[in-house]
């Protein structure tokens, strides 16, 4: 029986990441800001194996960091925006409360699970060096 022709509309709301579509060969995933992409968490980064991962940062403000050959790469990322991280590139996000990114990958290798791996201190170091104005200014101490 042929399927019916529809249009499926997703959204989410809570926090962190959340498939909306998985078919053939792909993943679509809503991820919105929760504590572990917060200035104040511990930086870790994340690999897949086997899959692009594609980052469009949908509202809010965020900065992807990636580990290149030629070393941390940092984006003040823009909304609208595609950012494919090519397979195998360790990378991760951080992002305002606000933050909401749209997310594509491969859905095909689930034996093939995400790598992780925590920025070193000098990675650390590098990576706030190069922190744009806004995310300098969250990170700032409060004033009494």
């Amino acid at each position: 029986m042929k399927p019916a022709h529809r249009v499926d509309i997703y959204t989410y709301r809570n926090e962190d990441f959340q498939p909306v579509v998985e078919t053939t060969g792909w993943l679509v995933a809503l991820m919105n800001w929760s504590p572990r992409f917060d200035l104040s968490a511990p930086r870790q980064m994340e690999a897949h194996p086997h899959t692009d991962e594609v980052f469009v940062l949908q509202h809010g403000k965020s900065v992807l960091f990636a580990l290149t050959e030629q070393g941390l790469d940092v984006f003040d990322m823009v909304p609208g925006v595609v950012y494919n991280v090519t397979r195998g590139t360790f990378h991760n996000v951080i992002g305002t409360r606000d933050a909401q990114w749209l997310i594509v990958e491969s859905s095909d290798d689930p034996t093939h699970p995400t790598q992780y791996q925590p920025l070193n201190a000098n990675q650390c170091i590098d990576l706030e060096s190069r922190y744009p104005d806004w995310l300098k200014e969250i990170g700032k101490p409060s004033k009494p």
